[in-house]
């Protein structure tokens, strides 16, 4: 059962929680994450979801991306969405940035891991592929239905973040 901790519009703890297939509370918010991760190349390691999952399945999405739970910060769900969506044990700092979104806030953490990338734990039972992509993929998929539906200026912007960036060491995120 997974529970969230529920936020007001500034992003201060209610002191509430609530079961996820409850829904939130009007005038609630949660924290989301989404951990992008890039090679040398500036292409994207994108994943599948299982055809099994709710929401979503089978559509490609971002590296790594859920929900914070009850009595975690943003950095704790994050390293545990990366351990259970790739079987990675990652070093984050705090977000490189945050969309507000109609139900929270979305923070995202951007990184070039110093190891390569070779034992990825998928197929599991959130994530069916991984696969390197390039902002012109991630696009193609994303306006012929096969990546969940997120704004492209969202998708551009990730990448350009990157791009105008220098710091590549994962510890400090980018």
């Amino acid at each position: 059962m997974e529970m969230w901790d529920l936020y007001d519009v500034d992003r201060i703890p209610t002191g509430g929680t609530v079961r996820r297939q409850n829904g939130l509370p009007e005038g609630q918010l949660h924290v989301v994450v989404h951990v992008c991760l890039f090679d040398e190349a500036g292409r994207l390691l994108i994943q599948r979801r299982d055809e099994g999952k709710q929401n979503w399945p089978g559509l490609w999405d971002f590296s790594v991306g859920g929900s914070v739970h009850a009595g975690e910060t943003s950095r704790a769900g994050a390293v545990r969405e990366v351990r259970e969506e790739l079987g990675l044990e990652l070093d984050l700092a705090r977000p490189s940035f945050t969309f507000n979104f109609q139900y929270g806030f979305d923070d995202f953490y951007l990184l070039r891991p110093a190891a390569a990338l070779c034992d990825l734990a998928a197929h599991n039972d959130e994530v069916a592929e991984v696969r390197w992509a390039d902002l012109g993929e991630v696009l193609q998929l994303l306006r012929s239905g096969r990546f969940i539906n997120y704004r492209e200026p969202v998708v551009r912007f990730v990448f350009d973040f990157l791009d105008q960036r220098n710091i590549f060491d994962h510890r400090q995120g980018i």
